[in-house]
Order: structure tokens, then sequence, then C-alpha cells
């Protein structure tokens, strides 16, 4: 039994999640960054404590998603734009003191990767990449069953590969990469860049929105709706020649219209990948649901500390 932990910059939830993945119980509370880190650390311990009386079990250890980036290896927290009180933080030494339980974070996007791959879409796989399309796009990959890290044990950020060179500017400094032009903001700003003053959908549109009108016959988000698969195509196009993992599974927001983009994601696939064995790579919808980041968060705790 591990207990889990997923920090947002918005909530934090925790749970306890069994051996089979399943969620026995949980607690969210809102994240309150402004009211420290010591209070919330406190609220965390005492969310934990509920959710394991209540699963009326003992813990073997305790599993971190954090919104990153973070330090898988220290347990500190880096440069987090809605956490940037908690800069240098660090929850696993925390928690770790407090439980005296062994505790391991990674990333969320790595900690949704590997539930995937523990209990989900790509389990028994040995290669897999899991992709978050929501607010933005993240993901984790897996190698060889390990979870792959870069230099100093970084996370790659596959949401910011670049797709159109001549696109329009993101944050993280490139034009065009894929989070600028595939996100659920991006998806919902060209609808609105591209509709008529008397486009009655105008108010608060989200991708969400798209997706739903699109499935009614609105012309204007269906042809969104193609140029957003096209745009997630190639990406995922990108990573199958890269990787040529044997599953990408697919998550988010944006992807709970998963069979709105998925005949155009093939289609692009199919056409982009001739130097590689695509048509083995699986590409389908993640499948732990809406629990997949607590879910995630046990498997982190799994992967560093529990047997194969």
């Amino acid at each position: 039994m591990v207990g889990a932990v997923d920090i947002g910059g918005t909530k934090i939830a925790v749970g306890v999640i069994d051996g089979a993945g399943k969620v026995l119980a949980k607690e969210v509370h809102a994240t309150e960054v402004a009211g420290g880190f010591d209070a919330a650390m406190m609220r965390v311990a005492a969310m934990l404590e509920a959710a394991r009386a209540l699963a009326d079990v003992r813990l073997s250890g305790i599993g971190i998603g954090c919104t990153g980036p973070i330090d898988p290896l220290s347990g500190e927290i880096g440069s987090v734009e809605n956490l940037a009180e908690w800069r240098g933080c660090n929850p696993v030494k925390r928690l770790a003191r407090h439980f005296g339980l062994t505790v391991a974070m990674e990333n969320d996007a790595d900690a949704a990767a590997l539930g995937e791959w523990r209990w989900g879409a790509a389990q028994g796989k040995s290669h897999a990449i899991c992709i978050t399309v929501g607010t933005g796009i993240g993901g984790g990959i897996v190698i060889n069953k390990a979870l792959y890290r870069g230099v100093h044990g970084a996370h790659p950020e596959i949401g910011h590969h670049t797709i159109e060179a001549s696109g329009p500017r993101c944050y993280c400094g490139a034009h065009g990469c894929w989070e600028v032009l595939a996100s659920g903001p991006a998806i919902a700003a060209r609808v609105l860049k591209e509709a008529p003053q008397d486009y009655p959908h105008r108010d608060r549109l989200s991708a969400h929105d798209v997706c739903e009108l699109a499935r009614q016959g609105d012309l204007l988000a269906q042809r969104e709706i193609e140029r957003a698969g096209n745009y997630l195509g190639v990406g995922i196009a990108n990573l199958v020649t890269l990787y040529v993992p044997e599953v990408i599974a697919l998550s988010g927001s944006v992807m709970n219209s998963a069979d709105l983009f998925m005949p155009t994601i093939h289609a692009v696939v199919q056409s982009s990948c001739g130097l590689v064995p695509a048509a083995s790579v699986q590409i389908v919808p993640a499948a732990l649901g809406n629990d997949a980041p607590l879910i995630g968060a046990a498997a982190v705790w799994h992967h560093r500390f529990g047997k194969a």
C-alpha cells in the first residue's frame, strides 16, 4: 500500500493506492501556495493520515508527482511558475521525516507515464511514451522498463519540440512548438481568431467546446479538429520515428475527445514514418482516467523502491 501525492498549482490530491493500482481512499485540497510550504506539507501529512485511516492500511512508502520542473534525485522543487514561492523546498525530505518512510518524487508527466506503464495502457511493455494534451502538452518516456532521464536527471520536454518553425512564439523560446500549436488553449484560440464577430459561441470558448461543436456539425470547429489532429499527428509521428515505442498512450482533457483526432493522427503517422515499423506502434487512449495523477504518483514509489 503506497501513499500518493499529486502536487499541482491549484490543488493537491493525496490517496492510498494498492498493489494493483486501485485507489482505496483519496482527499483533495486547494494548494494555497501563498500560505507557505510548511503549512502545505502539514496539510498533506494530515490528508495522508486521514486517507490511510480510511483505507485501514499501513503504508510501505510515499510517491509524489509534482508539476515541474523538479529535481527527482534531490527531491527539490525547481522554478515552477505556479509554485514560485516554493522553489528549493523539498517535499521528499519533509514527508520522509514525518512518516519515517521512503519517499520518491517525479515530474507529474513522468509520473503519469509510469502509471500507464505499470497499470494502464502500456502495462507489460518495455518501451512506452505517455503524452498528456490539455492546457499544455507534456509526456514521459519509458525505455527498457526504465524512466528515461536526460543530463542531471532532467525531464525531456516533449511538448516543446518544434512542429512548425514559422508558427507563433512560445514562452519556452521556440516558434511553433507542439504545445503552442496543439494544446487546448491553442485550439480554442484559433477558432476565435477565425470566427466572425457574430459567431454565437465566442464566450469563454474552450477546446472541449470546440470538440462538442464539431460533433454537432459546426464547420469552423470541424476544420479546427482536422488542423489540430494534423499538428498532434506530426508530433506523434516525430516520437514514433525517434523512439519507435511499443505503445503511445494519450491522456489529458483534449484527449477526452480522442476519437475526433485519432483518424487524422493515424493518417499522419502512416504517411510520415516510412523508415520505422510504425504499424507496430500502438497509439491508444490512456487507461487510468481521472485518478491517473494519483496512480502515477504511487507508481513513482514502486519504480524507485519497489520490486519490478
